[in-house]
């Protein structure tokens, strides 16, 4: 979590799935965001899940990392049968919204942004929606996954607002403008506003009042 001063800190729980549960409920009245109970459901298991670093990264005996989701959606495309392409997809949408939800920021330096991964983790779970849908399996996930693809970037929303532990004092005001900028980001505008500072689409920077 962070804290006041954009510190991390460790935030001792005795119940992590619990923990997460409540933080997301929590977070989405904040925002004001409508989330079905058993997508919830899911992006708190997926949150406890990908709090194991084994389960996040791929290990192939060689390398130990993040696989660029480029590559993961040309698995996709090359995988060799429907079950291996949904685990695929499955898989692109997670990470994408874990990276995105949990540490926007560090995509601030990179080639691609949390723009980039709001669209390819919103399109892996629509497709992955679509793929399941008339499926045994697509029964119980298939409007999940559907849900995930058409309010991601609320849900990104959301879990930047627990990774900040519902702390509403702004940060960097240039990020902020930022992620407004190539998201529409809800959270981020009204820090700005906050702030006294109206976004503008199409202009040079944040203008304050």
């Amino acid at each position: 979590m962070v804290d006041s001063q954009g510190r991390e800190q460790v935030v001792p729980v005795h119940n992590l799935r619990d923990f997460f549960r409540t933080s997301v409920d929590d977070a989405a009245e904040r925002q004001g965001v409508a989330i079905e109970p058993q997508t919830t459901q899911y992006v708190v298991n997926l949150l406890t899940l990908y709090s194991r670093s084994e389960a996040l990264y791929d290990h192939d005996g060689e390398c130990y990392g993040l696989r660029p989701l480029a590559l993961m959606l040309a698995d996709a495309a090359q995988a060799e049968s429907t079950e291996a392409r949904s685990q695929h997809l499955q898989r692109i949408g997670d990470v994408a919204l874990f990276i995105s939800g949990f540490f926007i920021d560090s995509l601030a330096e990179r080639a691609v942004d949390v723009d980039y991964y709001i669209h390819m983790g919103g399109n892996a779970y629509g497709s992955l929606s679509d793929e399941l849908r008339g499926t045994f399996r697509g029964n119980a996930f298939s409007e999940i996954y559907r849900e995930l693809a058409a309010k991601f970037g609320q849900v990104v929303d959301v879990l930047n607002d627990v990774r900040d532990g519902g702390n509403t004092t702004p940060g960097d005001v240039q990020r902020l403008y930022e992620v407004w900028r190539k998201t529409g980001s809800q959270r981020a505008k009204t820090q700005l506003e906050s702030l006294g500072i109206t976004p503008m689409v199409g202009g040079p920077g944040p203008r304050r009042h």
